[in-house]
């Protein structure tokens, strides 16, 4: 938890709590549906929590924004970061019925507002967002030809519209096909060793 406080000081009680409340959860929950892998649960605030925030680090989400969360799994990055923006509207989706349960089931425990969770293919996913996230379901060809279309024309952030991806490794090849996206190394933004491979990919869409 105090590795969430070190890079985001700025939090309210109201947030710490529930940043705090994440691991109880997490632990209950996973213990009946493994969402997260058991070595990663004890490293949760690293590998799964600040690792969804990485994608704050490059942009800030406005009021009444709307922020849609493909292949969520346990909820990640759409839960860590609809903590951090509470007046940003978060839709996480997953194709696996057993994951959006608990991702409803943190949603409820932590008392989130402004976040909601479908079990449906991002293809068939309603409505259009300001900005898609995810971390690493697909290869970025793939992923963009499933989002095509559930972005909004209409920018209102300092970034125009589009993907900010979780993803690690050597890009290079994967996004030589995107002249126009561009990587952030999550190392400059965070210390632990687990990041120096780790960024966030933005695409404009």
């Amino acid at each position: 938890m105090q590795i969430i406080l070190k890079s985001f000081p700025e939090i309210t009680p109201q947030q710490q709590l529930q940043f705090e409340k994440l691991q109880k959860v997490y632990e209950f929950w996973n213990a009946q549906i493994n969402v997260i892998s058991r070595k990663d649960i004890d490293a949760l605030y690293t590998r799964h929590v600040l690792h969804s925030l990485g994608i704050a680090k490059i942009q800030s989400f406005l009021p009444n924004a709307q922020i849609l969360d493909v292949g969520t799994g346990g909820g990640f990055p759409g839960i860590p970061l609809a903590i951090l923006f509470p007046e940003t509207q978060f839709h996480c989706i997953d194709a696996l019925g057993k994951k959006v349960k608990v991702v409803r089931a943190v949603i409820e425990e932590l008392d989130l507002k402004n976040a909601t969770a479908e079990h449906v293919r991002s293809e068939r996913v309603a409505g259009s967002y300001d900005f898609v996230v995810s971390r690493a379901v697909a290869n970025m060809t793939d992923f963009v030809a499933l989002v095509q279309g559930k972005i909004k024309k209409k920018s209102r952030h300092e970034l125009p519209n589009g993907i900010l991806y979780l993803k690690g490794g050597d890009l290079t090849e994967e996004l030589s096909t995107f002249p126009k996206a561009k990587s952030y190394d999550l190392q400059t933004y965070f210390e632990a060793p687990f990041f120096e491979t780790k960024k966030v990919v933005y695409l404009s869409m």
